[in-house]
C-alpha cells in the first residue's frame, strides 16, 4: 500500500521515504522534502473558479511537482466536467499523477477520469464503523485521530478493506482561520 502524508500529517524526520511514500506540498516553494510530492490544490468542493484552479496547477509545474492532490473535491456527477478538465489539463503540462480526494465514494463518471481516488477522509471514530459503499480495492484511505497504540491496527483494517493508498496517523486534521472542517 502506497503512503501518502496529507499537509497536516507530514513524515517524522527519521523515517526513511520509499517509492511508495508521497508527500502532499500545502503550497508551491514550501519544498520540506526532496521526495516524491503531489501540489495540493483545494478545489472547495467544486465552488472555486476554473481560473483560479488553473493558475494552482501552473503554479505547482513550475514549482516541479511529480503530480496534484486535488483535495475538497465534489464527488457528484455535477462536479465531474470540471474536475475532468482539470486532470486533462494538468496532463498536457506533464502532471499525471492526480489524486482525487473528496473523501466520499464518487459518482461512476469520476472513474473514468484515470486518477487515483481517496474515497474515505476522516476520523479513527467514523472509519471502525465506515460501511466502506461504493468504494474499490485500491481507492484511498486517509484516517486521522488515531489513538497511537492503534495506529498497527487502523493500517492493518485499511489493507483489509482494499485500501491502495492512504495513511492512519494519530494528527489531526487540519483547520486552517478560513477554513471550517466539513462533517462528511
Amino acid at each position: 500500500m502506497k503512503t501518502l502524508f496529507p499537509p497536516y500529517a507530514h513524515p517524522s524526520p527519521e523515517l526513511e521515504l520509499d517509492a511508495d511514500t508521497w508527500i502532499v506540498r500545502e503550497q508551491p516553494g514550501d519544498r520540506r522534502t526532496l521526495h516524491q510530492s503531489l501540489g495540493r490544490i483545494d478545489l472547495d468542493w467544486g465552488s472555486r473558479s476554473l481560473a483560479d484552479v488553473l493558475a494552482d496547477v501552473d503554479a505547482w509545474r513550475a514549482d516541479g511537482v511529480e503530480g496534484l492532490f486535488l483535495d475538497r473535491a465534489p464527488a457528484g456527477s455535477g462536479g465531474v466536467g470540471p474536475v475532468a478538465l482539470t486532470v486533462r489539463l494538468a496532463a498536457r503540462r506533464g502532471l499525471h499523477r492526480v489524486v482525487l480526494n473528496p473523501g466520499v465514494p464518487t459518482h461512476p463518471l469520476y472513474r473514468d477520469l484515470g486518477v487515483r481516488i481517496c474515497t474515505f477522509e476522516g476520523p479513527w471514530t467514523a472509519y471502525q464503523s465506515w460501511d466502506g459503499e461504493g468504494v474499490r480495492p485500491g481507492d484511498g484511505h486517509i484516517v486521522y485521530g488515531v489513538p497511537a497504540p492503534l495506529l498497527t491496527a487502523a493500517r492493518r483494517l485499511m489493507g483489509r478493506r482494499g485500501a491502495g493508498f492512504g495513511l492512519a496517523t494519530d494528527a489531526g486534521p487540519r483547520v486552517d482561520a478560513g477554513q471550517a472542517a466539513v462533517p462528511r
